[in-house]
């Protein structure tokens, strides 16, 4: 196995499969949905704030935070994809959902119950099953 592709392991086999995709794409693609999903909690945060006027809209600091941190989001996202195939590197964006929920707790006092666990839990093992369809 080459240095930088990144190693798939195939959950409960042991067995290590080699795909095109590089590590370091996949930690960029990683990266950015943390970034993204502090982009989510500041759009929370400034919609609390939130008004129909132009005036409060341009001094809605959190909602423009929001906007800085989707964009750099995206941004590693876009450059990520140089590193792999898209078919392997878009799913890993859905554990965006997992980072919301832990920061909705931390920073918003918001409860998970186990339902919404579970789900988390479906997001995690639904791309690793995609992860392993696109082998």
């Amino acid at each position: 196995m080459s240095l930088g592709v990144f190693p798939l392991l195939v959950w409960g086999a042991g067995v290590v499969i080699e795909v095109e995709t590089q590590l370091w794409a996949v930690g960029l693609i990683l990266v950015s949905t943390v970034v993204g999903a502090f982009g989510s909690l500041f759009f929370k945060k400034g919609a609390d704030d939130l008004s129909l006027n132009l005036k409060s809209l341009a001094s809605n600091w959190r909602l423009a935070l929001g906007f800085v941190f989707y964009l750099g989001g995206a941004s590693l996202f876009i450059f990520s994809l140089k590193g792999g195939e898209l078919s392997v590197l878009y799913p890993i964006v859905s554990f965006s959902y997992v980072w919301v929920s832990f920061l909705s707790i931390k920073f918003l006092g918001e409860t998970m119950n186990r339902l919404k666990w579970l789900g988390v839990l479906s997001i995690v093992v639904g791309v690793g099953l995609i992860g392993l369809g696109g082998v």
